[in-house]
């Protein structure tokens, strides 16, 4: 049998002595996505720790330089990724990483992302005896139906469980997908919950003068939609669902943030719609805070970041019941839910929570509150004692 020996749940009090860790991962700020900014958020709390960092990513840009962000970085040459031509996979062999390695052993090595540069990670530091823990932020095999490469679903899912099963543990946002990927055959599988920024993301952002910007008045109802507009995303449902809001609130205005794919075609097909393309930091809390309901309507996310970032700003948030909205979301209570692929549903809960003023005002305020509760000092510190527990376990020899 494949893989390294599970280690035990970890436990909070363990030693102090600073790791040495190695992430690789194949996006990485300044991307856009939820990966990113999540390995952003691990890498900085660690180093605010005192544990040493070295990042391993791919080229973004022939003019790509490591930033000074406290860790040492290695960039990888690099490909587009076919369905993410935005974003790029790093080529990367048994020697690179033996070169990485052998001058500045780290203690434990944290996969990120499962593409040729997360494989020979995998595969070297199982040549070299170093303990790894892998990460299962996308679901790539749940991606290939929307791109007309259904029959790749099933190698790609093999391949997944294969990589990750040779770690000592694979990371997961929910209880639930820790199930999903236990009954599917993955090994020691441990939750690490994700964070907000309730400093950044809050309804103090709101900008009146960006709300008009958008052609609306103070009592117009704004209703997002945040992420990357491509087909696996459902933006149509979302537009589906607007146009049921405007039935009731007349007065409605559809904002979507982001870009991808399927952009142009949507804004050919409605022109009334607000695209305000990407926006990082302060610009898109801005636009989060602005706005009154968010719709979310994808089934392809391992967490969904964007719905933790409504929450935090305030907003009532529609989604599917899946992934964080099937974690934090109360359904009436502080956001609407719909059962997973059921669209008549998604749309019928969006024009209720907007047709109901006073819901609204109640959702939006327990939807913050929700949030505030979501620090990410808890998250990196769970994260944190999971790595220790595995670099702990591997000088020890213990098997257990």
């Amino acid at each position: 049998m494949h893989g390294q020996p599970p280690i035990p749940e970890p436990a909070p009090a363990r030693d102090g002595r600073p790791l040495s860790v190695c992430l690789v991962t194949e996006t990485f700020p300044p991307e856009v996505n939820g990966v990113a900014m999540t390995l952003e958020r691990l890498s900085r709390g660690l180093i605010a720790r005192g544990h040493r960092l070295l990042l391993v990513r791919p080229r973004q840009h022939a003019d790509d330089r490591p930033s000074d962000n406290g860790m040492r970085t290695a960039l990888l040459p690099s490909l587009p990724i076919p369905m993410y031509p935005e974003l790029r996979f790093g080529l990367a062999g048994r020697r690179t990483y033996g070169r990485l390695w052998e001058g500045d052993r780290p203690d434990v090595i944290y996969v990120a992302t499962e593409g040729p540069a997360g494989r020979a990670a995998v595969l070297q530091a199982g040549r070299m005896g170093i303990p790894v823990v892998s990460g299962f932020h996308s679901q790539f095999h749940h991606f290939s139906r929307f791109y007309h490469l259904g029959l790749l679903r099933a190698p790609v899912f093999r391949y997944l469980r294969g990589l990750h099963n040779r770690t000592r543990c694979t990371l997961v946002p929910t209880p639930a997908l820790r199930a999903e990927l236990e009954a599917d055959g993955f090994r020691n599988v441990r939750v690490v919950a994700r964070g907000v920024d309730c400093r950044l993301f809050g309804p103090h952002r709101r900008d009146p003068e960006l709300r008009r910007t958008w052609g609306v008045t103070a009592a117009d109802p704004v209703v997002l939609y945040v992420g990357r507009i491509a087909p696996e995303k459902d933006p149509e449902l979302a537009v589906a669902a607007f146009r049921a809001v405007r039935t009731v609130t007349p007065g409605a205005r559809l904002v979507l943030v982001g870009d991808g794919p399927s952009r142009k075609s949507l804004e050919r097909a409605h022109p009334d719609a607000v695209f305000c393309g990407v926006k990082r930091g302060e610009a898109l809390a801005a636009h989060y805070a602005s706005g009154d309901l968010l719709l979310f309507p994808s089934q392809t996310e391992t967490f969904g970041n964007v719905t933790l970032e409504a929450l935090a700003s305030g907003l009532g948030v529609v989604a599917y019941d899946h992934a964080a909205a099937h974690t934090l979301i109360a359904h009436g209570r502080n956001g609407m839910k719909a059962p997973p692929g059921d669209r008549d549903g998604f749309v019928r809960a969006a024009r209720d929570l907007a047709g109901s003023p006073a819901l609204l005002a109640d959702v939006r305020q327990a939807a913050r509150t929700t949030a505030e509760a979501m620090d990410w000092d808890r998250v990196v510190a769970a994260f944190e004692d999971l790595l220790r527990a595995c670099a702990t376990d591997a000088s020890s020899g213990d098997t257990p």
